[in-house]
């Protein structure tokens, strides 16, 4: 039987505010345990929470960029469970009447582009974390996350593979770190995935049962756990078995999901109107405010760069994993005129050399406008591709400007045709078997002649007009 992989994914998201949802204790992160949770954020007796407006705005930002529809007016409600480390009993979070509803992001996977649904994106408070590594027998409580703000936004199940789940956690993550609204840092807990997984047998309309899978802070973690639990999920089915709807973890170190609890349904967690918050009422004057500091979405700028530098769709989601990468590769594209080769070299020899060295594009000791002038002067001839690999080794090392590595390293490229001839020449003379062959029909035996010939330049040699030498020359 040949099955279907189901996903839908719910991201949690920090937003990047200063202060917490519903308190003026600050959001930021590595403050010694408990320093940071205030009488509003555990809700002691007697206190009432106050919404903050940026994270209001922040939610209404996201709205925007995915072309959903903002409610105009929204509510709190209270979800109510227990677990150590909600010392309320229960959290504000939106069921009903959620700020941000419907809405899309195009994700492209294996050069093929597909639109992902969003369900909704609704604000609500985070709980605090259980420390279990530091004690022995013990749990300690470590309330400074309790009521930092987060914006939780649930897609469609509409994923068919770990490979489009974790291309659309990218683009989520892409866009809202562009936006400006989450620094996105996945060690600190700021984007949390949760995946929604099951299988069905293919043709079969209805979903199979979901497990979930909670809290992965990585994008190889999450394809690692979705993959382990749909072979678990298939295996089980194929042997007779049942999948019952349940919380699972994924354990990293196995590679293995194990379940945590059976999972509650919403009509579980008896949620209710927060009676100590007021409905949030938009209007227009206040969208438009914020419409108006968003910056130019990938979506838009992935188009952009099709038609103005001639990349390809997958190219250009690529050059916009972040607005980082984006202006850095815009900055060299204008800088030389090759939009194509500018591309290749960023996200060929550039890319490389910050993953090895681990650093971000910003930290790039090559700056945009020296790789600019770096394929301008592939473009006019004066450096061959290998050549340019030796020049850019140079800019890495902070040996000095473009012109300056290939005066100082001698590393022109030889395109005086004199030379050449006489090179090709030498290799004709000295290679009277492979001339042989080539005139016998043998395509490959020219291919060794320009690597002779490129070997005698010592790399230096025009390529293409090695090409048109003993073309002229072999007739």
């Amino acid at each position: 039987m040949k099955w279907e992989t189901v996903i839908g994914l719910e991201v949690h998201t920090q937003l990047a505010t200063q202060s917490k949802i519903f308190s003026g204790s600050s959001t930021a992160f590595g403050a010694a345990p408990n320093t940071q949770a205030s009488a509003v954020d555990i809700a002691l007796p007697g206190v009432l929470p106050v919404l903050n407006k940026a994270a209001v705005e922040c939610a209404i930002k996201f709205g925007l960029a995915i072309g959903a529809t903002l409610n105009r007016v929204n509510v709190f409600d209270r979800k109510n469970y227990f677990y150590p480390d909600l010392p309320k009993g229960y959290q504000i979070s939106q069921l009903a009447k959620p700020i941000v509803e419907g809405g899309a992001l195009k994700i492209v996977v294996d050069g093929a582009e597909k639109t992902i649904h969003l369900t909704r994106a609704h604000m609500e408070e985070d709980a605090g974390k259980s420390l279990h590594e530091d004690f022995h027998g013990m749990t300690g409580i470590d309330l400074n996350r309790a009521g930092t703000p987060l914006l939780e936004i649930v897609s469609e199940p509409e994923m068919r593979s770990s490979a489009e789940a974790v291309a659309y956690a990218r683009a989520l993550h892409t866009l809202v770190t562009w936006i400006g609204i989450c620094d996105g840092n996945m060690q600190e807990g700021s984007f949390r995935v949760d995946a929604n997984v099951s299988v069905r047998p293919m043709g079969q309309a209805e979903f199979g049962t979901r497990r979930e899978i909670k809290n992965l802070n990585s994008f190889r973690f999450l394809q690692q756990a979705i993959d382990y639990e749909v072979r678990w999920q298939i295996e089980t089915l194929e042997d007779g078995g049942r999948i019952q709807q349940a919380t699972v973890l994924f354990d990293p170190d196995t590679g293995e999901t194990r379940m945590m609890r059976s999972k509650e349904d919403a009509h579980d967690y008896r949620y209710f109107p927060d009676p100590d918050l007021l409905p949030v009422k938009l209007d227009d004057a206040w969208i438009d405010a914020v419409r108006a500091t968003l910056p130019e979405l990938p979506a838009a700028m992935q188009a952009r760069f099709q038609q103005d530098y001639g990349v390809s769709a997958y190219d250009a989601s690529v050059l916009t994993g972040s607005r980082a990468l984006a202006d850095y590769f815009e900055a060299a594209a204008r800088a030389c005129g090759q939009g194509k080769l500018a591309a290749n070299w960023v996200m060929g020899e550039l890319s490389a050399a910050l993953n090895k060295a681990e650093l971000d594009i910003g930290e790039s000791p090559v700056s945009a406008a020296q790789l600019g002038t770096l394929v301008t002067r592939i473009q006019d001839g004066t450096l061959s591709g290998k050549l340019a690999k030796q020049v850019f080794e140079g800019l890495w090392e902070g040996a000095g400007d473009v012109d300056g590595i290939i005066e100082a390293r001698g590393l022109k490229q030889m395109s005086d045709t004199g030379e050449l001839e006489k090179i090709v020449d030498e290799v004709l003379a000295a290679n009277q078997k492979s001339v042989d062959e080539f005139r016998a029909g043998k395509d490959k035996a020219f291919n060794a002649l320009v690597g002779q010939v490129m070997k005698a330049s010592r790399g230096k040699a025009n390529p293409a007009q090695v090409n048109e030498l003993l073309k002229a020359k072999l007739q």
